[in-house]
């Protein structure tokens, strides 16, 4: 089992805002600057809790996701507006990936997401061998 929480202000933005160009009559897919920023500011905070072995077995993946409270919320209060859960774990799931937490995000046979305002921010994260 791996268990650890990442102190830090979620991002927003998600995977499923790329972009496309078309260049010599070909699509190219990109990602906004916004986008490149979260991937980033993920990586950044998951490198602290990279693994010496990744997963190889399938694995279970409870994320909490504690956003800063706006004041008109009490603390630990289920946040039911944007962003969708789907799409933050999408996102976050590929830079564990990149950092080898597991051989390949197919191995997530179980998910338990869930976004909460907070006064203290950040993600909560645990992975368990099924």
């Amino acid at each position: 089992m791996t268990e650890f929480f990442m102190a830090m202000i979620p991002p927003t933005a998600t995977a499923q805002e790329h972009k496309v160009a078309v260049r010599n009559g070909k699509p190219i897919f990109y990602d906004p600057p916004d986008v490149k920023a979260a991937k980033e500011k993920l990586i950044a905070n998951l490198s602290k809790y990279s693994l010496n072995t990744p997963y190889r077995e399938g694995v279970r993946l409870i994320t909490k996701w504690l956003f800063p409270n706006d004041g008109k919320h009490k603390d630990g209060e289920y946040k039911i507006s944007k962003p969708d859960t789907d799409n933050l774990q999408k996102m976050f799931k590929d830079c564990m990936t990149k950092l080898d937490f597991w051989t390949d995000d197919q191995l997530v046979a179980s998910e338990i997401c869930e976004k909460f305002w907070a006064d203290i921010p950040g993600i909560y994260v645990r992975i368990e061998e099924l």
